[in-house]
């Protein structure tokens, strides 16, 4: 599985109705770096009224790795709009924190999502994105008469080659990403004819 994630950090500012709204987007890698992240910008700006914060921490697609704060905002928002805008982007492993300097005009629960939601769009247009590839790990063992045409099938099928352990025969302990796993092992089994296999790590 390949999804995109942040390359850089952003900030992104914005006055609406006297009231500032600084957005920041950073690269954390599950939820206990997103909390992390979220303190740091706390503790930035201690004078701000609201902290607002929404993750997707791991893969886009990955329900179990999402969190959001409205932090005395109305209920919804701030944290979900944020979130809904984060999700939208199909980036995954982002963090984004909304800091709020009141200016003394109420927005509105309309004002505020489209504040918290908007801040953060803005902010993802800036954004640098790379993209990650997730890899399964397994392990094939071979003969040394083997290893060339096994690193060729590796070149082929974008297969990381981790380690390689050279004793009697070699061992090679491979990356290989679910989308390819099924035409590399079947490759596998008919250029060998059957004698290399691949086992799950």
């Amino acid at each position: 599985m390949e999804y995109l994630i942040p390359q850089s950090a952003v900030v992104f500012e914005e006055e609406i109705k006297k009231s500032r709204f600084i957005t920041y987007l950073q690269h954390t890698e599950g939820l206990a770096q997103a909390k992390a992240f979220w303190q740091e910008i706390k503790l930035r700006h201690p004078d701000a009224r609201h902290h607002c914060w929404a993750t997707v921490a791991a893969q886009p697609n990955n329900s179990q790795e999402l969190g959001f704060s409205d932090d005395g905002e109305p209920a919804g928002t701030a944290g979900k709009p944020m979130l809904a805008a984060l999700q939208g982007s199909q980036i995954g492993e982002i963090s984004a924190v909304v800091v709020r300097y009141y200016g003394g005009i109420l927005l509105g629960t309309g004002g505020l999502v489209r504040a918290y939601g908007g801040g953060v769009q803005q902010a993802l247009k800036l954004l640098e994105t790379g993209v990650k590839v997730e890899y399964q790990p397994y392990q094939v063992r071979c003969d040394y008469g083997q290893i060339q045409w096994l690193q060729n099938l590796c070149a082929k099928y974008n297969v990381q080659i981790l380690e390689q352990d050279f004793q009697q025969n070699v061992q090679f302990q491979l990356g290989i990403s679910d989308d390819k796993l099924i035409a590399f092992e079947q490759e596998l089994t008919e250029r060998s004819a059957g004698q290399l296999a691949l086992i799950k790590i």
